[in-house]
């Protein structure tokens, strides 16, 4: 039995029932959340093995708008824990960060897709090492991580493709708690990747 997986929600489209993943066309998208048929990868059998790590990596030095994104992730992973005090304190810091990054002139979306498929990858190392340090919240930032990142990726795809035309009649949603972006006339009944009710999901109005 082949079954393929949604890189983004983890929806399994099961061949056996819904017929060869390979005939679907190519505007398939994820009944949950939207992904195209891209994001869709052939289930694997994990691989027993050792795994290495070089402990002296050098460290990189994050700019001001790395800090207010993850003073910001920080701050959403309080709120989820119901740490409101500690929540607010992260949201001061992004807050302080944001106000310090400066504009990038050379900005476009095809250099932010870029980015994104950059982080992607990275993001298969970065696992790796979180499961040799036996860090399971630390691997379940990484799942998080991955899944929004790709998502955005996938969106910042077809907005190349299509432009403004993916919005037409069409409203934004952002999850408060894990960043995933859904696009549709309402919020779906459950955020894909935290599973946390509609009610979580904030209707991102124009200029923000």
């Amino acid at each position: 039995i082949v079954k393929y997986i949604c890189q983004v929600c983890g929806y399994v489209y099961d061949e056996e029932k819904e017929g060869p993943f390979s005939e679907l066309k190519d505007d398939f998208k994820c009944p949950l959340c939207g992904a195209p048929k891209s994001e869709f990868k052939k289930e694997e059998k994990p691989i027993n093995g050792d795994f290495s790590i070089d402990e002296e990596e050098e460290l990189t030095q994050l700019n001001f708008g790395q800090l207010a994104a993850v003073c910001s992730n920080l701050a959403r992973g309080c709120e989820k824990q119901y740490k409101e005090k500690e929540a607010s304190l992260f949201r001061e810091l992004s807050d302080y960060f944001t106000k310090r990054t400066s504009y990038k002139e050379d900005a476009t979306v095809e250099k932010v897709s870029s980015l994104l498929q950059d982080d992607i990858l990275n993001y298969s190392h970065l696992s790796k090492v979180c499961d040799y340090k036996k860090d399971r919240g630390a691997q379940r930032v990484c799942v998080w991580g991955e899944k929004v990142t790709r998502m955005l990726s996938s969106l910042v795809t077809r907005y190349l493709q299509e432009g403004e035309e993916m919005l037409k009649d069409e409203s934004i949603w952002l999850c408060t708690i894990c960043g995933f972006i859904y696009i549709g006339k309402n919020p779906p009944e459950l955020c894909p990747v935290c599973k946390v009710p509609s009610y979580k999901f904030e209707k991102v109005e124009g200029g923000r």
